[in-house]
């Protein structure tokens, strides 16, 4: 055996080589190396085969069973159906079993449906025909037969069926286009690049021919992260090796463009590709009203144990006597009398729970998520939630946090493409301390407007490439002037700046064979080498490229924001380029820095060593390259800046404003300067004329200590709003004083830090109530983590608020994930957002209706079902309670078993899931046009403990008259001439089945009465449903008493019901029971109503009276309040301002004069129809009616 083999495997396995364990080796097209290079060591990898199915037909039945009972009632309820087959219980197994088994079946049909889907969908894409090279020639099968190794040839639209190195491509200098539309959304055109060693390969013969290994990291999910190596072998002599990237990546599922063909190495398959890697499962989300639910049924499980703990006691106390406990008729055998005491009593025991087993309700899981995931199709139907020029509607992710959006606290939103639009616009540049504007007299001289305008697409490094490169080869310059296409990029910033810089003069034509060409003012074209890219990321904030001119010169030229370009700054006109960069920023322009130096020979050969270094790498390289461009990255020459515009969202302003009024807070997280950002703020009124900004940056930490600053800030705020902290939901009010509080990522990073004298508090507490205390935040320089950090800080603070999260970029998805409910906005960064949220809208502006309305309306539907569901459950079984206190504790039922089974399946089911899905208890417009209404569900307050102990009282009381109303019916008997008792008052024949009989037809005309008197909105839906119900209770009654089918006469229930209603007294009783049990409630709310009346009654009262005294000539503008045609402002998007608005917002920025402020972005007073004004330091006016 070759001993350099053997030293391979023992320092890879034994000595615990750290790329061996990090990394895979893959022999391209399964050649391996030449002899004397490496070992080869083969290594098993999966097939192709994609698995998104999570059962098989084999373990479906004991799998889905395993997950179901699970859950806590499940089990609990298969518990008590195998005490009921194991001892002698007083009901049948029946009635646990027969509900049980429908929900575990209804559940295991719905699951198993969806997977048989998704097995359908994974064999139509394993079985799709994939063209791989063997042998030199085209071979095609089966994509699940694919194996790491095999070089694949994917042609023009066809979708990658693995993740592929791209070796070469039909395109002459290496590249292809790829949308990555099914991953992350994104639909423009991205260029990946070949390998270089391997580019000039088109045929299958000398792609056969190549031989070369990839060493490259183990598979992980980012699908913007790659970390790799190629060693090319050229016969006898040393590997080339050359770093792999992102750029060289392509990843299945994403589609090929543009290109004819191309070839690749695959080397992850089938579950191992990050496509696949990404299917995994978001946390589990739970609702506040899940919460209250479970604690609920805790009680309730506490209740049922202790009911059969006095029974259990009571009984034995009442057996104590001989003659209660072997009466004449019913003797002890001899083994009946020896049996353990404890045995017995834990036997009574258990049977009292079965019997009382039903106060449970083990439906009430079934239609709950009945009721969500039905419930959910009416927000993807609102029509005025879809936009008609992206064409989206929203987007249900997950229903399980439907009424989550009726409970929400704070918003935390991004600002770029979430409150703004996302669609930049060149405002102008400044070079050199001269501005230049396109359109305008610049310097003397007039810039024209070139017209042409050429597709370019981004390449990582964020340069342009022609899209059709051989047509531009073949005009004339003056042609090249006057062409009309459109330029494509992943970032609006970088087609902003390309098309502004058109506009003066300049057209960016393409990048070719690493030449990036300009059409300059004279119609020459200049050509500059491109050397190295030195990529952007959100740490450094900036990017570079060394280029080199047709001179023969070298340069780096970088871009970035402010803050990471003047610190590496050492000459040019810093001091006009920064006045000029905190004017545009103070506007609320976007504003990038750009920065040069010149390099020698000498300089650029040492750094492209060094960046060739990092960049093969496989450990760390992201770090060192970052190391690299520290040291590179210094010493430049101030350029100028650019200045781009992003208008503001339409509606934005307005959605903020009915956000706040609800009692919400909003905060904004983005990574833009301060200026830009408190420009946007001002903008769409998130701060206001009246707000006192408060700042908590790095600027005044150094000026003072982070402990004073805090304090001072403390001071300030507790000292006009007295010691008690504001609450959440006092919102905007008059009689404060409005603050609104700025921090940046570097002061946060210092609060999120432990005090260095190791005591356990920090600075947290302190600035949590800065914040408590402040009308509005602005936090700005965020990093993304930062972002999700403040969101969990809230979310964790002592109050522990619901939190929502909306943003529409990659960098906006750790606080989606963190927060409560995520909505991700379908912008144009991508999908990322959208995918990873729980819900997904097309603007901001349908935030406004998706929280004031719709989960406005999910929170009250699901609460007054979780509420009703116990309610009647009480109702049910209380009496069943209150019946062994006269049945000597024998565990007699009182209902037959078939009403006991479907009770909570049939008889009050229907009725209460309609309700849940269409209640309105106002109407839709009501809710957006008040939005203090959102107020009154605010913190769970349906579902309170107040509120709970109602429901269940009031079940307590009507079960009390519906037994004893019924047993003073039945309280004098007589004995008939045919041996038969009857009641002397209602001449009714008297018996246990007929009395349990009267009392569950009063139970359930009283219990789907009471849902009926709830009901605000009818339709025809509701009146079926409800009186179908009691008319299918009748029936089925008459049908089980052997009246309508003979055929049923053999049981216990014959002619019971028929006997029980051809009582002329009975009809009576039943009816006065009914309107005694319903009449406390009804008097209860008419009381409340009239003295303590909720905003919500007092706008249904308002809603009544106006369709009362409303004529069909009635001017639709006098039924509008004058206290709220402040929501008709005009919200117009904003447009850049003249330059008085400028100067005007400068010093309102400073707070010496608001006057002029709100015209600055297009919202002028002028436009406000209010009365009122827009004085607004609260939650907003109290509706008054």
């Amino acid at each position: 055996m070759d001993c350099s083999l053997l030293r391979t495997l023992v320092s890879r396995y034994c000595a615990g080589e750290e790329n061996w364990v990090d990394s895979r080796t893959i022999y391209v097209g399964h050649r391996e190396p030449p002899p004397g290079t490496e070992a080869y060591i083969p290594q098993r990898f999966p097939d192709n085969r994609i698995v998104s199915s999570k059962y098989t037909f084999w373990n479906f039945v004991p799998k889905n069973l395993f997950e179901q009972f699970r859950r806590i009632a499940n089990f609990y309820f298969l518990i008590i159906f195998l005490v009921q087959l194991i001892i002698d219980t007083p009901t049948s197994p029946v009635t646990s079993g027969l509900p049980l088994l429908f929900v575990i079946t209804v559940t295991a049909i719905k699951q198993g449906y969806e997977d048989w889907l998704r097995h359908k969908a994974d064999n139509a894409m394993n079985q799709c025909p994939v063209h791989f090279i063997q042998h030199g020639k085209l071979v095609r099968k089966q994509s699940r037969k694919l194996r790491v190794g095999d070089i694949v040839m994917v042609k023009e639209d066809e979708t990658f069926p693995c993740d592929l190195i791209f070796l070469s491509s039909s395109r002459g200098d290496g590249t292809c286009f790829v949308t990555t539309a099914s991953l992350d959304g994104e639909s423009s055109h991205k260029t990946y690049y070949a390998v270089q060693d391997t580019k000039a390969f088109h045929n299958e013969q000398e792609i056969d021919a190549l031989h070369a290994t990839i060493e490259c990291e183990q598979p992980q999910p980012d699908l913007y992260k790659f970390v790799g190596r190629i060693n090319v072998y050229h016969d006898r002599n040393e590997p080339t090796a050359r770093p792999l990237g992102s750029e060289n990546l392509l990843l299945r599922g994403a589609t090929l463009k543009n290109t004819e063909k191309i070839f690749g190495v695959a080397i992850y398959t089938g579950m191992e590709t990050k496509m696949a890697l990404n299917y995994q499962a978001k946390s589990q989300k739970r609702s506040a009203v899940e919460k209250s639910m479970n604690v609920f049924l805790i009680v309730y499980l506490c209740i049922l144990i202790s009911k059969a703990l006095i029974n259990t006691v009571l009984k034995y106390v009442w057996q104590s006597e001989p003659f209660r406990d072997e009466p004449w008729y019913n003797q002890k055998t001899e083994p009946e009398r020896k049996r353990n005491l404890f045995l017995r009593a834990f036997t009574d025991f258990l049977a009292f729970m079965v019997l009382f087993n039903y106060i449970i309700p083990v439906s009430m899981y079934v239609t709950v998520e009945m009721q969500k995931f039905l419930g959910s199709y009416f927000l993807t139907w609102d029509e005025e939630m879809f936009d008609e020029d992206t064409g989206e509607g929203p987007l249900v992710n997950t229903s399980d946090l439907n009424e989550e959006l009726g409970q929400i606290e704070y918003v935390f939103t991004d600002k770029t493409g979430t409150l703004t639009e996302n669609n930049m616009e060149f405002v102008e540049c400044c070079i050199e301390g001269h501005v230049y504007v396109p359109h305008v007299i610049c310097n003397g001289q007039i810039l024209h407007d070139c017209t042409g305008i050429d597709m370019i697409d981004s390449s990582p490094g964020g340069s342009g490439k022609v899209k059709d490169d051989d047509s531009v080869d073949g005009l004339k310059k003056n042609q090249l002037s006057r062409r009309s296409c459109i330029y494509i990029s992943s970032s609006p910033d970088e087609v902003a700046l390309v098309e502004g810089i058109q506009r003066l003069g300049y057209t960016y034509l393409r990048l070719k064979d690493n030449f990036m060409e300009i059409l300059n003012r004279e119609n020459n074209i200049e050509k500059f080498e491109l050397l190295e890219v030195l990529s952007f990321d959100s740490v450094r904030r900036r990017m570079s490229v060394i280029v080199k001119s047709s001179t023969g010169d070298i340069f780096l030229f970088c871009k970035g924001a402010d803050s990471s370009i003047f610190p590496r700054v050492k000459e040019g006109k810093i001091d006009q380029i920064r006045s000029r960069v905190e004017r545009n920023a103070v506007e609320g322009l976007r504003t990038l820095c750009v920065a040069y130096k010149k390099l020698t020979a000498e300089e650029y050969s040492n750094a492209q060593k060094l960046l060739q270094n990092a960049k093969l790498a496989l450990q760390d390289r992201e770090k060192k390259l970052a190391e690299v461009y520290e040291k590179i990255e210094r010493d430049f020459i101030l350029l100028g800046a650019t200045a781009v515009e992003d208008r503001l969202q339409e509606k934005a302003a307005d959605t903020i404003e009915a956000l706040q009024k609800a009692g919400i807070k909003v905060w904004v997280l983005t990574g833009d300067k301060m200026e830009t950002a408190a420009a946007t703020c001002y903008a769409c009124k998130l701060f206001r004329r009246n707000t006192q900004i408060l700042e908590l940056t790095t600027k005044k930490i150094e000026e003072q200590s982070l402990h004073d600053v805090l304090f001072d800030l403390s001071k300030t705020v507790l000292r006009h709003n007295g010691s008690l902290t504001r609450d959440t939901f006092s919102g905007l009010s008059t009689d404060m004083q409005d603050y609104g509080l700025i921090i940046d990522g570097a002061a946060l990073s210092l609060i999120m830090k432990p005090r260095q004298d190791g005591s356990s508090g920090n600075y947290r507490e302190l600035f949590l109530e800065i914040c408590r205390n402040c009308s509005a935040v602005l936090c700005c320089r965020m990093a993304p983590l930062q972002k999700a950090q403040i969101v969990k800080l809230i979310k964790l603070s002592k109050e522990h608020p619901i939190t929502l999260a909306i943003g529409d970029g990659a960098n906006d998805v750790s606080m989606i994930l963190e927060a409560h409910v995520g909505i991700g906005i379908i912008g144009k960064e991508g999908r990322q957002a959208a995918r990873n949220s729980d819900y997904a809208i097309p603007k901001f502006k349908h935030l406004k209706k998706m929280l004031l309305v719709h989960g406005h309306f999910y929170y009250v539907r699901i609460s007054e079902l979780v509420q009703y569901f116990f309610y009647k459950n009480v109702c049910f079984i209380f009496p069943q309670f209150l019946y062994q206190f006269f049945c000597g504790f024998s565990q007699q039922t009182l209902y037959d078993t078939a009403y006991l089974t479907l009770y909570n399946i049939s008889f009050t089911s229907l009725p209460i899931l309609l309700y849940g899905l269409m209640e309105q208890h106002v109407s839709a417009d009501t809710l957006k046009r008040e939005p203090s209404l959102y107020r009154d569900v605010a913190k769970n307050a349906l579902l309170r403990w107040r509120a709970f102990i109602y429901w269940t009282f009031l079940g307590v009381f009507d079960a009390v008259v519906f037994f004893f109303g019924a047993y003073f019916l039945f309280d004098n008997t007589i004995v008939t001439s045919n041996g038969q008792l009857m009641t002397t008052s209602t001449h009714m024949m008297f018996g246990n089945w007929t009395f349990g009989t009267l009392v569950f037809t009063v139970l359930v005309f009283t219990v789907t009465l009471k849902l009926a008197l709830d009901t605000h909105y009818w339709t025809w839906i509701n009146h079926f449903m409800i009186w179908g119900s009691l008319v299918f209770y009748v029936i089925f009654s008459l049908l089980w008493g052997g009246i309508i089918w003979p055929f049923l006469n053999y049981q216990r229930m014959y002619y019971v019901f028929m006997q029980m209603l051809s009582s002329g007294p009975a009809w009576l009783g039943i009816i006065l029971l009914i309107t005694v049990s319903l009449l406390p409630d009804v008097l209860k709310k008419v009381l409340c109503r009239q003295l303590w009346p909720t905003a919500t009654e007092r706008i249904q009262k308002a809603s009544r009276h106006c369709r009362e005294h409303i004529s069909e000539f009635t001017p639709l503008a006098c039924l509008k309040s004058p206290r709220y045609r402040s929501s008709d402002c005009s919200n117009s998007p904003a447009r850049r301002s003249n330059s008085h608005s400028k100067k005007m917002m400068f010093t309102h920025w400073r707070g010496v004069d608001y006057s002029v402020l709100p015209s600055v972005f297009g919202y002028s007073n002028k436009h406000c129809r209010s009365s009122a004004g827009y004085r607004y330091s609260g939650s907003g006016l109290e509706t008054s009616v």
